[in-house]
């Protein structure tokens, strides 16, 4: 869920290449100033702070920086508050801000959304190089490598859950401001101000209160403004309720605590102090009241310039990966070389199964009932008239299928179902099956977010991001009901189960080809200008095409489809893009002779 499935989290890790910059003689502490290589090439700036005269390993916390510019430069009264109190502490920055400005802000504010599709959150680098931080601090001599300790605010509290979740090297955690529920988020809209690295990407629907649960029993403070506004503090209660359970399962329920503070989305006295109080306790064995300990000093002359915390003062490395790594940092699936026909229907199923498992999970494990109903019937449109029913696809969502009918409808007749395009023009899907042969009765399906259930394209970016937070997407959803409505549809004493064509144009094409590749029942797709690709940008705004589906390129790409579909015909209309050339190739190599280009349906 946070990507991590190209980089070596179990078994041996490529080497850090430390390389120490400068150091900063401080009174009580020094300031190592240096970078390393969580990766080959994707180098992480940092300031190590190392407290004089230790002669035996120290704790040492690991803080990660949220979204201030200016990153270590910012955040440094919490890192030089750590040494004044014996901890070694090591302050990374994000690859967005900072000194290399890399990429946070991909569906949030460049179109990008096909991250979702690709598995990329940018928070998963933010991880990896977070965990790699964690190998770093224990190869210091300096560090008791059993008494580490992680925290941070805004996205560094998000960072702190995540963190302490992956590796159980941390030993308490202490997020400030980085987390609420998916419900709070979206319907407060608060999930609108958040950036993309705040979320996984959410294959299971997972909350923060899974993400709690594998951090139990280790000891866990989670501070809250009460005023945020990124994180509703209600939500933030219920999250602290939810995980205690958990500790108390294992009866450590004294182990998790929760700090209220008031004010908007920032530290307070308060909430550091409780911070430096939990860590002293939790990883030095002091306990020390929290009123005791001095807050940190934000005083101008306490404060090193950007200057003199620099790390790259000539810059980054030549060869620096971060404001590409969102291209690199996830593999997307190469076409396979198919080489016989007895392949296909061995690829088809490892994609379908990798689907159902990462790219449709939120398809309900128990369907509701379908509820037909009919809406409307006239006998002045279609030789045999026109009927409107409605059917439910998910709970609250209530769809409508109309059916012209050039058959007499208690007769068993093909079926070609038209899917309706977002905001088409009117008359645009009846003119797009106007030469359908006689012999087909013809549906017109508008799936969720289209026609009756259609929203303001102004809400379409909220929900695209909010939509992919729950687990799913736009598109995937768009598959579930189109293979509802074929469910319905077999409903009808006038419907010939054997024979249902699916008919798409545009952005509906890469629903259409998913729902045949999980319905085999599906006779035959027609496509007008399918979509190229599912790993293209959208528009920054979030309008146009929604094609993302969460993980879909990990495994396949809409192009390829064609190709495993084994026995359902795919006929190509209209602007063909040339990436099918793959599909035809192989149809062509393998004589089926399945997938053809025509003029017109």
């Amino acid at each position: 869920m946070m990507g991590l499935c190209d980089v070596p989290v179990n078994g041996e890790r490529p080497p850090l290449n430390v390389r120490i910059v400068d150091t900063c003689r401080m009174e009580g502490y020094r300031i190592v100033k240096l970078y390393y290589e969580s990766l080959p090439q994707l180098y992480v700036p940092a300031n190590l702070y190392i407290p004089d005269n230790i002669t035996t390993p120290r704790p040492a916390i690991l803080y990660v920086c949220g979204h201030a510019r200016t990153q270590k430069v910012h955040y440094q009264p919490h890192a030089r508050r750590f040494a004044q109190l014996g901890f070694v502490c090591l302050i990374i920055e994000t690859i967005q801000w900072g000194e290399v400005l890399g990429e946070h802000w991909g569906c949030y504010a460049n179109g990008w959304f096909h991250w979702y599709s690709r598995g990329y959150t940018p928070g998963g680098v933010e991880l990896w190089n977070a965990i790699r931080g964690l190998d770093l601090l224990c190869e210091r001599p300096e560090v008791d490598d059993e008494k580490l300790g992680v925290t941070g605010i805004s996205g560094g509290g998000a960072q702190s859950w995540y963190i302490a979740a992956a590796d159980v090297r941390v030993k308490a955690v202490a997020p400030v401001c980085g987390a609420s529920t998916l419900k709070a988020q979206i319907l407060t809209k608060t999930i609108d101000g958040h950036c993309d690295c705040m979320m996984p990407i959410n294959t299971f629907g997972w909350d923060f209160h899974d993400i709690g649960a594998l951090i139990a029993p280790r000891p866990l403070l989670i501070g809250q403004a009460d005023r945020d506004g990124l994180n509703q503090v209600e939500s933030v209660r219920d999250i602290y309720h939810g995980v205690k359970q958990i500790y108390d399962l294992y009866h450590a329920g004294d182990l998790i605590s929760l700090v209220e503070t008031p004010g908007g989305h920032s530290y307070h006295p308060i909430s550091r102090q409780k911070t430096f109080s939990f860590f002293l306790k939790y990883l030095m064995d002091q306990d020390i009241p929290f009123q005791d300990i001095a807050d940190v000093d934000t005083t101008k002359k306490a404060q090193l310039s950007a200057q003199e915390l620099q790390v790259y003062v000539n810059g980054p490395p030549a060869d620096d990966r971060t404001k590409t790594i969102q291209d690199s940092f996830i593999g997307i699936a190469a076409a396979p070389a198919v080489q016989s026909a007895a392949e296909i229907p061995a690829l088809r199923e490892n994609v379908v199964s990798f689907l159902k498992e990462k790219t449709f999970a939120a398809f309900p494990a128990n369907p509701a009932p379908l509820a037909g109903r009919l809406e409307f019937r006239t006998a002045d449109d279609g030789r045999f008239g026109r009927t409107t029913y409605s059917f439910v696809s998910e709970c609250d969502w209530r769809l409508r299928v109309e059916i012209q009918w050039r058959h007499n409808e208690v007769e068993r007749h093909p079926i070609l179902v038209v899917l309706r395009n977002p905001e088409e023009e009117r008359w645009s899907s009846e003119e797009f099956a106007s030469s359908v042969g006689e012999k087909y009765n013809v549906a017109f399906f508008e799936a969720r977010g289209i026609g009756d259930t259609g929203w303001a394209p102004n809400q379409q970016w909220h929900i695209r991001r909010a939509s992919a937070w729950t687990g799913r997407t736009i598109a995937s959803m768009r598959v579930y009901d189109v293979l509802r409505c074929i469910e319905f549809l077999k409903t009808l004493p006038g419907i010939s189960e054997k024979d249902i064509v699916l008919a798409a144009q545009d952005e509906m094409t890469v629903v259409a080809l998913h729902a045949g590749l999980l319905d085999k029942t599906i006779s035959a797709l027609v496509l007008k200008n399918p979509v190229e690709s599912q790993n293209m940008s959208s528009q920054p705004n979030g309008r146009g095409p929604a094609v993302e589906m969460l993980n879909c390129l990990r495994v396949t790409d809409t192009f390829q489809i064609p190709a495993l579909l084994v026995t359902t015909k795919v006929y190509l209309i209209g602007n063909v893009p040339a990436t099918y050339q793959w599909s035809l190739d192989v149809d062509r190599k393998l004589g089926s002779g399945r997938i053809q280009v025509i003029a017109d349906i």
